[in-house]
């Protein structure tokens, strides 16, 4: 049974909704945050990397750094950019392009239910990523980008939501990179009730996106019980702002590899040690974009190739069997020397938005070989989180992103 309420959003005026909004903070590296908050100066980024308003050699963990993410954050809402609403509301957030959209709950969710399995997670976090969402999170008072949860379709959901979004939105603009985001705000009492009913009637629901934030949000609620020893459970510290899409609308691309080199092997002894396990096609100039399970492009010395997993070597494990683990196992690891790919040097990733010139792009500048990889499925995420289960890093490339700055939550 899953705990998921309306709340009192912070959110910006209608007027300035388009300018505020911005991708997540981990899209960006230091130098790209920068760059984008020079660029707009009402960016939301400016928040969630606050040191994006300090010197170049300032330490963007220091406590005057989170401070100021704070300052800002209030003096925005006093300046009249943010408003707050008045009562609880569930929100609509419609966000795609003309060929793919996706419509999904703004919410908050019960850390309990991050604790107790009903809310699912398939990937391992970094303590030090933690830290930093943990210190932005109490310093601002307020969790700022909302987590993106998935759970199974859900017929009367769809219902109530396509017949609100008959209405005018709240919302309504296009990002500079194509995305379309509209958002309704549902007050009416009844249709609360109902919807607050439907995901309780829900026994998972999963993260899809956002494992370091959810984890943050949910420990920074915890020292909050441990300063308020007397709370009932609801308090708004006892939740975390979270966007909740039907499984079945939304879209995983590629997670695209990169490696800095070939472990010592020639590419000669390099194609007969991938040969061993995988099917090799030479494709010249074409690139490959993999067609099905199993199958994997690679650019090596400006030709591309296609693999195919041999047979003995395909597995019906839940993780085992994700191509992900399949290019992990058979190739990564045993070829190229690469056992930890979440901390390793040797090896980068890149998501599918960019397309596979960008692999092509880091051969020629950087690196000695790419992988072009077949998407990993909702079915397949959903299957790894229900065993209790995690899958190898970088498995999954949600796109579009969902922006941060259009819902707070304050705790």
């Amino acid at each position: 049974m899953a705990n998921i309420k309306p709340f009192r959003a912070v959110r910006p005026r209608a007027v300035y909704a388009a300018t505020i909004a911005a991708l997540p903070y981990d899209v960006y590296n230091r130098e790209e945050a920068r760059k984008e908050v020079e660029k707009n100066p009402m960016s939301f980024l400016k928040i969630d990397r606050p040191e994006t308003q300090f010197p170049k050699e300032q330490d963007m963990y220091a406590p005057e750094v989170y401070q100021q993410a704070a300052k800002t954050l209030w003096g925005m809402l006093d300046q009249g950019n943010f408003c707050e609403e008045q009562k609880a509301c569930y929100y609509i957030y419609e966000i795609g392009t003309k060929e793919h959209k996706q419509t999904g709950v703004v919410a908050c969710a019960s850390i309990d239910d991050y604790f107790n399995q009903v809310i699912k997670r398939h990937e391992n976090t970094k303590p030090e990523k933690e830290a930093d969402r943990i210190r932005h999170v109490r310093v601002c008072q307020a969790q700022t980008g909302p987590i993106f949860l998935a759970h199974r379709p859900q017929p009367e959901l769809r219902r109530i939501l396509d017949i609100k979004k008959r209405s005018h939105p709240v919302y309504n603009f296009c990002s500079e990179d194509g995305i379309s985001h509209k958002v309704w705000a549902i007050e009416e009492q009844i249709t609360i009730d109902k919807i607050t009913s439907l995901f309780q009637n829900m026994d998972s629901i999963y993260i899809a996106d956002g494992h370091h934030r959810a984890a943050s949000a949910v420990k920074a609620g915890l020292e909050k019980r441990k300063e308020h020893p007397n709370y009932d459970g609801t308090e708004e510290f006892n939740y975390f702002l979270c966007a909740l899409f039907a499984s079945d609308e939304l879209r995983i691309m590629d997670y695209n590899r990169v490696v800095k080199d070939l472990n010592g092997y020639s590419k000669e002894e390099f194609l007969k040690k991938v040969g061993e396990r995988f099917l090799v096609e030479e494709k010249g100039t074409e690139p490959v974009q993999p067609e099905k399970k199993g199958v994997f492009g690679m650019y090596l010395d400006t030709t591309w190739y296609r693999l195919e997993i041999k047979e003995n070597y395909i597995s019906q494990d839940a993780v085992d069997g994700l191509d992900v683990s399949l290019l992990q196992n058979h190739l990564l690891a045993p070829v190229l020397g690469i056992e930890k790919p979440g901390s390793d040097p040797r090896i980068d990733f890149i998501g599918g938005v960019r397309g596979l010139a960008e692999l092509e792009k880091r051969v020629q500048k950087d690196c000695k070989a790419a992988f072009s990889m077949y998407p990993t499925s909702m079915e397949e995420l959903m299957k790894t989180a229900d065993e209790g289960r995690l899958m190898p890093p970088k498995s999954t490339w949600f796109e579009p992103k969902l922006r941060s700055g259009l819902f707070i939550h304050r705790i």
